[in-house]
């Protein structure tokens, strides 16, 4: 399913941008080869008035001019005198009638185009001259052309000039460019599909973890209701079975079994309100100094029942309010307490303390830690012991622990934008650490 999604992604991202890329390149090369086209018209067009002057400057039309000009490689020359080709038209003659069939086809595109032109045109005067350019494509050579036909009138007689110019390096050009950009698009839709596929990935990356955890937290949580559930069917089973003073033996394993399930529940609930953004976090300025100090009464009790020593250290002079949810904080410091109290052997040290920290840019946090002296926490553990369910193996077997409790600490923290984490202890055992930003 992840993998479909990816791929439809990678195509659907690649897709899109690679038409607009193709569409913006089409583009470009219209108005790009439009241009070309013009430009050489232009300068068609202009190269023609310069041979027009000429012309019109000279009384003989010497074959040696014509020769110098056609030398040039760039117009071809047809001489026309009263529809009757010149001599230098049947000097220049190609035993493949390729000439003559030019000069064919340029007159018949020239008299098709601009024969109703020619009929209105009346000499106004003894001498007149007019030249008409057009682009004309030769039927014979699959070539395009621009074709200037030049008309002088003296008297009865008919001079003509027809001038072609190939526009072979042109079209050798356009397609070059053509080719340029269909490699560059090729290489650049590659590319793009290539970066397509890895940042669709990144992009479905949180949500396929996602996915994982919520699975791996539907699994946990089935697994760990089905432990109690199946003690509380059994003895069920058993009160069916057994004398009253059995059946009382076996109620009283219903109860507790219940109020597991009901903790487990009620953190999931913690947890599920986190994640659907409805976490109630009632701010209001609080005294951190009493609030740790009555999580250390409530406590005290069940570490004396361990002979653990559980200690607190507050600062002595006037401390600043925090402003945080009091309940919540409250709720944080249980958990790393009750985590402690039940993690640490017998005889052994727990400490709660408060203080002011600030840091390299002058930004104060209220600091609370919970540090023990028991078996500490691996390196790999620590990552991981923010997470939903997770439980370290040696711990596994702690009854009344689900693997939430951290994580319901964490998501509290994260509410306040602050800082949560844990460290080892020097001689062993683990310190845990609430930071809460302080606006002092």
């Amino acid at each position: 399913m992840y993998q479909k999604i990816h791929l439809r992604l990678t195509l659907l991202c690649a897709g899109i941008t690679a038409a607009i890329m193709v569409i913006m390149s089409l583009c470009y090369l219209h108005i790009s080869e439009t241009g070309l086209y013009r430009n050489q018209y232009d300068s068609f067009k202009n190269d023609m008035n310069t041979i027009i002057t000429n012309l019109e400057q000279q009384s003989v039309i010497s074959m040696e001019w014509l020769s110098k000009m056609e030398s040039q490689g760039n117009y071809l020359f047809f001489v026309l005198d009263n529809h009757v080709p010149f001599l230098y038209n049947q000097l220049n003659y190609s035993p493949d009638k390729s000439r003559d069939r030019l000069l064919k086809e340029s007159l018949d595109a020239y008299q098709s185009t601009f024969s109703s032109y020619e009929l209105q045109m009346e000499p106004a005067s003894p001498y007149m001259s007019y030249h008409v350019e057009f682009r004309f494509t030769s039927p014979s050579e699959k070539a395009d052309y621009l074709c200037c036909v030049i008309n002088i009138e003296k008297n009865t007689s008919l001079l003509q000039i027809i001038v072609l110019s190939p526009l072979k390096s042109l079209s050798r050009q356009i397609f070059q460019q053509r080719i340029r950009f269909a490699l560059i698009d090729i290489t650049a839709i590659l590319l793009l599909g290539v970066f397509s596929f890895v940042f669709t990935g990144n992009l479905l990356k949180p949500v396929f973890e996602s996915q994982l955890k919520q699975a791996r937290f539907i699994a946990s949580a089935s697994h760990e209701l089905r432990t109690p559930l199946a003690v509380i069917l059994s003895a069920v089973e058993c009160c069916k079975k057994t004398d009253p003073d059995g059946q009382k033996r076996f109620l009283n394993t219903i109860q507790q079994e219940g109020l597991r399930m009901s903790s487990l529940i009620n953190d999931m609930l913690t947890l599920s309100e986190s994640d659907e953004n409805r976490f109630s976090i009632r701010k209001k300025p609080v005294e951190l100094d009493t609030l740790l100090l009555n999580v250390y009464e409530a406590f005290r009790p069940l570490a004396n029942e361990k002979f653990i020593l559980l200690s607190i250290e507050l600062p002595k002079d006037l401390f600043p309010l925090c402003v945080c949810d009091p309940d919540r904080i409250s709720q944080v410091m249980s958990i790393l307490l009750h985590n402690a109290i039940s993690y640490t052997p017998e005889h052994g040290q727990i400490r709660l303390s408060l203080s002011l920290k600030e840091d390299l840019r002058k930004n104060k946090s209220f600091c609370l830690s919970v540090a023990d002296n028991g078996p500490g926490i691996s390196d790999e553990d620590k990552r991981k012991i923010f997470d939903r369910f997770y439980r370290a193996e040696k711990s596994r077997s702690a009854e009344g622990h689900f693997g939430l409790g951290l994580s319901i600490a964490y998501e509290i923290v994260m509410a306040h934008q602050g800082i949560i984490s844990v460290q080892d202890r020097d001689g062993g055992g683990s310190i845990f650490t609430v930071f809460l930003p302080a606006v002092i």
